[in-house]
C-alpha cells in the first residue's frame, strides 16, 4: 500500500470549496463578459520574508498537486452553491465539468526562496487558474511557514534528532500537514499517527505524566512501562523528583534503559545533572530527551548540554512566531483575447503601500560564487543569461492538467538539506537580519 496515495477525511467532499467566495463571482463575471478563456499566467511569491528570517523554505508542493487534482465540483458541491445562490446557472454548468487543464511550474519542494522568488507559476485560462488561488495559498503559506521554523530548529540542533509533537496544539488536519512540513525542514520523527499513516513519517512515543500519576508509585509506573515496552523505552522522569526518578528508572530497567525524558525546569542545568547521575549509575548509553515549549533559540542554548534529542510542539506548529509567509497569487500576464495564439501581455498591480508587483512570466536562477555558494537570486522575464544556464530553479509540475512531479518525501527532505547547505553560513544564524542573499531583477 502506498500511503502517499491515501487521503484523510475532511468536512467537504473535495478541495473545490477550499476557496473564497469571490473566486466564483469573478468567474461568473468573466464568463459573462467573454474574458474567462483568455490565456493567463499567475505567480505565487512573497514581497518580503518574515521579520528577521534569512531564507524561506518551499513546502506543501506535493499537497498542492493533490489539491489541484482533486479540485472537482461534484453534485453535492454544485447543490450547495445553487442553494446558497453563490453563482448563476451558467456558471454552475461550467463548474460541473471543471478540470484543470493548464500547466504549473514551480520551485521544487524543499528548495529555499527569497523575496520575489516566483515560487509557483500557474498557466491556463483565466477561469481555470483563478479558482485555484485560495487553496494554493492556504497550503503553501502554512506548510512553508512550518518548514522554515523546522529548518531553523534543525540548524540549531545540529546532528541531534528532532521529534515533531505539536498535534495537540493545532487543528487536527493542520497537525498532519505540519508534521509533513516539519519532516521536510529536517525533523526526523513525529508523534502524530495520522501523519505516519498519510506520509510514512516515522512515529515515536511512550508515555505522559498521566501514566505515572495513574500508578500508586513512580516505581510501579516505570515497571509497568518496561514490562510492556522493554528496557529500551523512554521513561519520563520529571513527574515528582528528577533525581529520585532517574535512580528508580535505572533500578527498574538497568543500564540498558533507552532514554529518559525531561519536560520541565531549567533544562540546561537538569540535563547536566541527569547525565552525571546516569553515568554514575552505569547507564552511560541511556539518552536524554528534552521537551517543554522549545523553539530554535532554546535548542541553540542547549547546544553544550548533554542532550541527545529534542521534542518540539507549540512553537513548531505555529511557525515559531511566523505562522504564515505572506505569499500572494497574482496575475502577471494575460492574452488580449481568447485566441490561443494571442501573445501574452505583462500586467501588474501599481498601487502604493508596498503592494506593487512586477508583470510578465518569470524565470529564476541562483547565481553561485567561486566556491559554489549562493550569492544572488536572479529573476527575469526575458532570455536566461548564458552564465545562469543550468541554474534555473523552476521545474514543470503539471502539464496539460496531468501531474508530473510527485516525489517521495525523503527526496524532498534531502533536497532541502542540500539547498540550505549551499547558502552562506550566516543563513543559519539565529540573529535577526535581512535575506541572506539579494534578489536581482534582469
Amino acid at each position: 500500500m502506498n500511503t502517499a496515495d491515501l487521503g484523510l477525511p475532511v468536512d467537504v467532499p473535495s478541495t473545490a470549496l477550499f476557496t473564497d467566495h469571490y473566486e466564483l463571482t469573478m468567474l461568473q463575471a468573466a464568463l459573462k463578459g467573454g474574458t474567462a478563456d483568455r490565456r493567463s499566467v499567475f505567480e505565487v511569491f512573497t514581497r518580503r520574508l518574515p521579520e528577521g528570517r534569512r531564507y524561506g523554505v518551499v513546502a506543501g508542493t506535493g499537497r498542492v498537486l493533490d489539491a489541484v487534482e482533486n479540485f472537482r465540483f461534484d453534485a453535492d458541491v454544485i447543490g450547495f452553491l445553487r442553494e446558497h445562490r453563490v453563482v448563476d446557472r451558467p456558471t454552475l454548468e461550467w463548474l460541473a465539468s471543471y478540470r484543470f487543464s493548464g500547466d504549473v511550474w514551480g520551485y521544487p519542494e524543499g528548495e529555499v526562496y527569497f523575496p520575489g522568488s516566483p515560487i509557483l507559476r500557474v498557466e491556463g485560462s483565466f477561469a481555470e487558474c483563478v479558482l485555484l488561488e485560495t487553496v494554493i495559498l492556504s497550503i503553501l503559506n502554512h506548510d512553508s511557514a512550518i518548514a522554515a521554523a523546522a529548518s531553523r530548529m534543525a540548524s540549531a540542533a545540529g546532528e541531534r534528532p528532532l521529534i515533531e509533537m505539536g498535534a495537540r496544539r493545532t487543528h487536527e488536519l493542520a497537525a498532519v500537514a505540519a508534521s509533513r512540513a516539519a519532516y521536510v525542514g529536517g525533523f526526523t520523527t513525529t508523534s502524530d499517527l495520522a501523519a505516519g499513516f498519510r506520509y510514512a513519517i516515522p512515529t515515536v512515543g511512550t508515555s505522559a505524566h498521566a501514566f505515572t500519576l495513574l500508578h500508586d508509585s513512580e516505581r510501579d509506573a516505570f515497571q509497568a512501562q518496561v514490562d510492556s515496552l522493554g528496557r529500551g523505552t523512554t521513561l519520563l522522569v520529571d513527574t515528582y523528583d528528577v533525581d529520585e526518578a532517574v535512580r528508580t528508572a535505572v533500578e527498574v530497567a538497568g543500564p540498558e534503559l533507552g532514554a529518559v525524558r525531561i519536560d520541565s525546569g531549567d533544562l540546561l542545568l537538569v540535563a547536566h545533572r541527569v547525565r552525571q547521575q546516569l553515568d554514575e549509575l552505569g547507564a552511560t548509553n541511556t539518552r536524554i530527551i528534552v521537551t517543554s515549549d522549545l523553539d530554535e533559540y532554546a535548542i541553540a542554548s542547549l547546544a553544550a548540554a548533554p542532550v541527545d534529542a529534542y521534542g518540539v510542539g507549540t512553537q513548531l506548529v505555529t511557525g515559531s512566531g511566523h505562522p504564515t509567509c505572506s505569499m500572494v497569487y497574482k496575475l502577471v500576464a494575460r492574452a488580449h483575447s481568447a485566441d490561443p495564439k494571442a501573445p501574452l501581455e505583462p500586467v501588474a498591480k501599481k498601487s502604493t503601500g508596498g503592494k506593487t508587483s512586477i508583470g510578465g512570466r518569470k524565470w529564476a536562477a541562483r547565481r553561485l560564487d567561486e566556491h559554489g555558494t549562493a550569492e544572488a537570486e536572479v529573476i527575469g522575464t526575458g532570455v536566461v543569461p548564458a552564465e545562469l544556464a543550468g541554474r534555473e530553479l523552476l521545474v514543470e509540475l503539471i502539464k496539460g492538467g496531468q501531474v508530473l512531479a510527485r516525489e517521495p518525501l525523503d527526496v524532498v527532505r534531502d533536497r532541502h538539506a542540500a539547498a540550505r547547505a549551499n547558502l552562506p553560513l550566516s543563513a543559519t544564524q539565529l540573529s535577526r537580519g535581512e535575506a541572506v542573499i539579494p534578489t536581482e531583477y534582469v
